[in-house]
């Protein structure tokens, strides 16, 4: 069971029509669309290769869409119906196995077989492969909230939804042959259909030529696997079209108004439109986004498991900061690695801060409204993660509950239960810190000019112990690294960071002393300068 949609506020509707956040673009142009073609209903739709586990990039189509879907429906002051169709490809045969499973040779009899026709090979549980990522899939989007429907593409082939535009297909199959053939090789040319027929002897996808395309019946003609000609209809799930084809007759028998895919779609979208336009529908509006890439640049893949799953995000991350890294430069390729975790979450919560006090028209722009479709709450998070990153690396810190102890001195009063957000945030600091920035965290000894400096805050923090004021203690910070002639200044804080913290950046270490400490601070500094971290 999907979620409601949330309630949009009315103060909003005026505003959204100047509005000029990317999603509002987008939504102008399906209202422009429906006004032209009277449709009383706007359907969203994305679509979803289950021949992999479900990976981040999965999850943005249906993020970005939403958000375009909350676009609309404040310039439409939310009088037009809308739908989210989460479109799943399950009928499409496996032409590979993936890396991630746990037995290729146990795959290779189902091979070209419909993934819902292959044996789930994780845990038996599903009925097929298909249904086992089809069911990961729909986990983590209900775990967002998402109001959707979940459509499977062997479900609306084998129960009739798609006869009709299959029939006009057959009909129109030399038309729809004229836009393919162009597009491929002499050798492809030679063995293409838009059909693919399911064999009735093995159960395979099967890729071969159509021997007859009987339009008055709705049939195709060709030679199985045993080398014998077949006759199936094209209706009730007895082929499926090829994918370039399978997009456009889709938007055609659904009626999508709008639809978002990859950049690697880019080169095939007059396709996919020309088909539609065939089998009698009209193109839906598209937006292109650029791919995700991997720690080493390379595009990530369902197949090869590489860059971030769903499910690492969320170890080290509340859903907030992927919403937002999902809404931020759609058109960008950017990074999904695990480095690009904590500055999500520092720039998600200080874009909910602004929030509070912006007026209408500027919260349209606040990346957190887009993230939040609307509902934006109001957590009271006065630490930064990077700030509490560093305080997990000098305390030593294994749980939250260590965490907590600094905390309640620095925010007085302040419990997890009091400040339950803040409490959540120390638990991910944790377990990012220990997980991926300890292994690699090194320390480097001082030079002679910044041993005598550091020597200067030690002496002169003495006189600020129990002192819990982060912009006094920044400032003494600034004024003995100017007093040491640090030019620039930040080579002085850069000289803090990687010789007391292991890293080449840092929070504003006033706020950092703040919270750890005087005293705490005052023997990190001595434990630095007498050579007990650990040095590289």
């Amino acid at each position: 069971m999907t979620a409601t949609l949330p309630a949009l506020d009315p103060d909003f509707f005026e505003p959204a029509q100047t509005a000029r956040a990317w999603p509002f673009e987008e939504a102008r142009k399906i209202v422009k669309r429906l006004e032209k073609s009277g449709k009383c209903e706007a359907l969203f739709e994305t679509g979803y290769g289950p021949s992999g586990l479900p990976h981040i990039g999965t999850f943005g189509e249906v993020a970005r869409t939403t958000m375009v879907r909350t676009a609309f429906r404040l310039l439409t002051r939310d009088q037009v119906p809308t739908r989210l169709l989460c479109f799943s490809d399950d009928m499409d045969g496996m032409r590979k196995i993936p890396d991630t499973v746990p037995s290729k040779e146990a795959m290779e009899p189902h091979l070209q077989k419909p993934l819902t026709s292959v044996p789930d090979p994780w845990t038996n549980q599903y009925p097929s492969f298909g249904a086992h990522n089809n069911a990961m899939l729909r986990r983590f989007l209900d775990t967002f909230g998402f109001s959707y429907e979940f459509a499977s593409a062997t479900d609306y082939y084998k129960s009739g939804r798609f006869d009709d535009v299959l029939r006009l297909a057959a009909e129109r199959y030399d038309d729809i042959m004229k836009v393919m053939l162009p597009t491929l090789g002499a050798e492809r040319q030679a063995t293409y259909s838009p059909f693919l027929p399911i064999s009735p002897i093995s159960g395979r996808v099967l890729y071969v030529p159509m021997k007859e395309v009987d339009a008055v019946n709705g049939t195709v003609t060709f030679t199985d696997e045993d080398g014998r000609d077949t006759t199936v209809p094209v209706t009730g799930g007895h082929v499926k079209m090829q994918w370039k084809p399978d997009f456009g007759m889709r938007w055609a028998a659904l009626g999508v108004d709008f639809e978002m895919f990859g950049k690697d779609h880019q080169t095939n979208a007059p396709i996919y439109d020309r088909i539609c336009e065939i089998l009698g529908g009209k193109a839906p509006e598209h937006y292109v986004y650029e791919l995700f890439l991997d720690a080493e640049g390379q595009k990530i893949s369902k197949s090869k498991g590489n860059g971030l799953t769903i499910d690492e995000w969320l170890t080290y991350a509340g859903n907030e900061s992927l919403g937002l890294y999902m809404f931020q430069k759609p058109r960008t390729a950017k990074r999904l690695h695990f480095d690009v975790i904590p500055r999500a979450v520092d720039e998600y919560y200080a874009f909910i801060a602004a929030y509070e006090t912006q007026d209408a028209a500027a919260r349209l722009e606040n990346p957190a409204f887009h993230v939040h479709y609307g509902a934006v709450p109001s957590p009271d998070v006065p630490l930064s993660f990077a700030l509490l990153l560093n305080l997990v690396a000098t305390a030593n810190a294994e749980d939250a509950k260590v965490m907590w102890g600094f905390i309640s001195r620095y925010i007085p009063g302040a419990t997890p239960e009091t400040h339950p957000e803040l409490d959540k945030l120390a638990s991910y600091a944790v377990r990012y810190f220990n997980d991926k920035v300890k292994p690699f965290k090194t320390y480097r000894a001082p030079t002679e000019q910044e041993r005598a400096a550091l020597q200067d805050l030690h002496d002169r923090l003495g006189a600020h112990i129990g002192s819990t004021d982060g912009g006094a203690l920044q400032d003494l910070v600034y004024e003995i690294g100017k007093a040491h002639g640090f030019e620039p200044l930040r080579d002085w804080f850069k000289a803090i960071y990687q010789v007391l913290l292991g890293d080449d950046q840092g929070p504003r270490f006033g706020s950092f002393i703040a919270l750890y400490g005087v005293d705490e601070t005052r023997k990190l500094i001595a434990d630095a300068l007498s050579g007990r971290l650990h040095v590289k």
